[in-house]
């Protein structure tokens, strides 16, 4: 396998095709909006295959997405700060080193809690998850309770995310990690 060529934007670095690649989070390109978690986004033009991953850092308050499922398995682990998982319509506190597992169709969501930044890094099989069967949104009391449900049921990401600013392609900003 050839290494990808990495070139460098205004946002950061972007793998160039496919091929192995070396590509340090503060470097790569990242997504943000004011309220919402930023996130990194290892991909370049084209998604990976078989599994997506990035970094996200949640100010409190700030959620990952929407309470949703998805067709394939997720998983996250906090790397520092605290946040709370909404799962199955049930709360759960998450603090640095744990691990959430979601076998397909959890709907779940993690919101940023504390008083600090909160890193966790996400993986998701895509297999199923990408298409018109990808998973949908469902109405939720405790989502709706920390701001991340929807009032009414849908698989359309556009619908979901309506009242929010879209994350927008930017460059990493100091402090989004630590040292």
């Amino acid at each position: 396998m050839d290494e990808a060529k990495l070139e460098r934007t205004e946002h950061g670095v972007q793998p160039q095709g496919e091929g192995w690649f070396v590509l340090n989070a503060r470097a790569a390109h990242w997504r943000h909006a004011t309220g919402r978690s930023a996130i990194c986004h290892f991909e370049g033009d084209t998604d990976f295959d078989q599994l997506g991953i990035n970094v996200s850092v949640l100010q409190p308050g700030e959620f990952m997405a929407m309470y949703h499922w998805e067709a394939d398995q997720e998983d996250f682990l906090v790397v520092s700060g605290d946040a709370v998982l909404i799962v199955e319509g049930e709360e759960r506190p998450l603090r640095a080193w744990d691990f959430v597992h979601c076998p397909p169709e959890t709907k779940h969501t993690i919101v940023g809690a504390g008083d600090g930044p909160c890193i966790v890094i996400a993986v998701g099989a895509r297999d199923r998850s990408v298409g018109p069967e990808w998973g949908g949104y469902t109405r939720d009391q405790v989502a709706a309770k920390h701001g991340v449900g929807v009032p009414v049921d849908t698989t359309e990401p556009d619908v979901a995310y309506k009242p929010f600013t879209r994350r927008v392609t930017t460059a990493y900003r100091d402090g989004w990690l630590p040292d």
